[in-house]
């Protein structure tokens, strides 16, 4: 069976005007993520990676090449598709955790009644059940990242992009909501790109890895990874495949993007 190509990347080139000049983020950067595909994007700090997940999104104009979806150029923001989902979360404190998950659905004019059932329905994957009249002041960092990812969730988009979402929780609670994120996606199968610095993240996670390097950023490597989830990260395969996305970026194992 042939697995259609959604996202297409061609020759993307970015670069920002400063107040010490011009700076080039992206250079050539070419790539595809299929439909239903897992694909991690690791890169160390500033190298781009978000200002590529803002280019998928129609947030960002590419100075050069061009970014299709399904085919068609992006050329804004289509919220009916795309969710993206941010390191942090962009929860109303005025809301409780269900008002907050309807919100997208708000937004698409859909009536109250199914806007409740949606979100009420994306409690218990999300071990939320227990809190859907709590507000975000009263939620663990975790716990508020799962409201956000439903949320997500609930406007049923056929792409959902990541950026870091796990980057300010501890290393329990990010061990955890890993494992949480893919046995959501497994059960959605929704495509999903996932914006990283932490190499373990991005094998653990993803069906390929899409290795960046420092400014101006290009593509260095892309990785696929056959190995079963949940991945033994001791296991002979998943130690050859961190080394082989390091070497990419031009490190030794045992040291990590920053």
């Amino acid at each position: 069976m042939t697995v259609a190509q959604l996202i297409t990347v061609e020759g993307v080139g970015r670069r920002f005007l400063t107040t010490s000049g011009i700076v080039e983020a992206l250079r050539d950067v070419s790539l595809f993520v299929t439909e239903g595909e897992f694909c991690t994007i690791i890169g160390p700090s500033g190298c781009g990676k978000s200002t590529l997940l803002g280019m998928l999104g129609g947030l960002i104009a590419p100075d050069a090449g061009r970014v299709l979806i399904g085919g068609k150029p992006v050329t804004g923001p289509d919220p009916r598709a795309v969710a993206t989902v941010f390191q942090d979360p962009g929860l109303f404190p005025w809301r409780t955790v269900v008002e907050n998950i309807e919100f997208g659905l708000e937004l698409q004019g859909v009536d109250r009644q199914t806007r409740r059932r949606v979100a009420t329905e994306l409690l218990g994957p999300l071990g939320l059940r227990d809190f859907a009249l709590k507000y975000p002041r009263e939620l663990s960092g975790g716990m508020r990242q799962r409201v956000e990812i439903a949320r997500a969730l609930a406007a049923d988009p056929d792409i959902i992009y990541m950026d870091e979402p796990f980057g300010a929780l501890d290393f329990l609670t990010r061990l955890k909501m890993r494992g949480d994120l893919i046995r959501i996606w497994q059960q959605e199968r929704k495509t999903v790109i996932f914006v990283t610095h932490d190499i373990d993240e991005a094998v653990q996670l993803a069906d390929r890895v899409v290795a960046f390097g420092p400014r101006p950023t290009s593509v260095r490597a892309v990785v696929p990874i056959a190995q079963p989830r949940p991945r033994d990260p001791n296991a002979p395969e998943y130690l050859e495949t961190r080394r082989k996305i390091l070497a990419s970026m031009g490190m030794a194992d045992g040291m990590r993007p920053v």
